[in-house]
């Protein structure tokens, strides 16, 4: 029964971070949509902040999931990097928590807020450079600065997916990975 109702009140909290910010989110409101008493809540997150950080937490393996399920084994590096990368990006762009987060950020700046974006980015930038440390080990790709080449693919990614098209068309996934191509793999490739 613990289980279910810790997985009640992560539920609720998702929905009520997702829908009012971090900053409106109160414990009361959490309280009242998992249909428990605030007191319940405090059975099993000491704070706000602590259950902030496990939605952050539950949200950061969804992206890696659905990085890895974008990868197939008999497709090459670049194109598995591709894929994981684009999918996280688009994760990223559909998923309501995630984007009332970079609202919130961009509209008030809460801390709590940019410190849990700034882990969201670096567990995705953490995740590029094992994937680029794995090619390098198997000899795909010249030996480079790993967590320095993830930081800027990460960043380009992030640079063609959204500020691009704040004054542009979209770019088709095609197109990106034709982007991505030629400003950074071929600069890589033995």
């Amino acid at each position: 029964m613990e289980v279910d109702r810790r997985m009640q009140i992560l539920n609720a909290s998702t929905k009520a971070f997702s829908q009012y910010g971090y900053k409106a989110t109160t414990m009361d409101l959490i309280a009242k949509m998992a249909n428990v008493g605030k007191g319940t809540i405090y059975n099993f997150f000491r704070n706000k902040e602590e259950l902030f950080n496990e939605i952050i937490s539950r949200l950061i393996d969804e992206m890696q999931q659905v990085a890895e399920e974008a990868m197939d084994q008999q497709a090459s590096f670049y194109a598995n990097l591709h894929s994981a990368l684009f999918s996280i990006l688009e994760f990223r762009r559909s998923h309501q928590l995630t984007l009332k987060l970079f609202e919130e950020q961009k509209e008030m700046g809460t801390p709590a807020v940019n410190e849990m974006i700034e882990k969201i980015e670096e567990k995705i930038i953490a995740y590029i450079k094992e994937l680029l440390e794995r090619a390098i080990g198997a000899g795909k790709i010249k030996p480079c600065n790993p967590e320095l080449t993830a930081f800027v693919m990460f960043k380009l990614y992030v640079a063609i997916i959204f500020d691009w098209e704040k004054h542009h068309e979209s770019l088709t996934k095609e197109e990106i990975a034709e982007v991505f191509e030629l400003y950074l793999l071929k600069g890589l490739q033995n």
